[in-house]
């Protein structure tokens, strides 16, 4: 697998084949992929020998005090091969990341204990996530 940083037209719409297979992600239409993937600051992704995308996160920042780590998703078929890990340590190692103070990201319980290989911690020092639905 080789790692890119900038999506080409056929590889959104890869990702948008991703989007469709799970649950957090089975409703964006097309277009709020492609959206979404423009107003990241950050975006990475794998692709096979084809050009063909595999897994995908982004992030949104201000590179300075909060990085916010979004989207994490491999293709079904290659899980279990260590590209999250791969995925996340490029986010982590990202050139314009590294002033970033607070990488903050969610997820659902049993995915804690990957996050915390990444020192992500649930110590939020009492802070809440708020949400407004519109």
């Amino acid at each position: 697998m080789k790692i890119i940083y900038q999506l080409s037209s056929q590889q959104i719409v890869d990702l948008h084949g991703l989007y469709k297979n799970e649950w957090w992600t089975e409703n964006r239409s097309r277009e709020e992929t492609e959206a979404c993937v423009k107003g990241s600051q950050v975006c990475i992704g794998l692709i096979d020998e084809n050009e063909v995308l595999k897994g995908f996160v982004r992030v949104i920042t201000d590179f300075t005090f909060k990085a916010l780590v979004l989207d994490l998703i491999i293709e079904k078929e290659h899980r279990g091969q260590g590209l999250s890990k791969q995925l996340m340590s490029h986010v982590m190692k990202h050139k314009d990341l590294i002033k970033v103070k607070h990488f903050e990201l969610y997820c659902l319980p049993e995915l804690e204990g990957f996050y915390k290989q990444f020192n992500f911690s649930d110590n939020t020092n009492g802070v809440k996530l708020l949400r407004h639905v519109s």
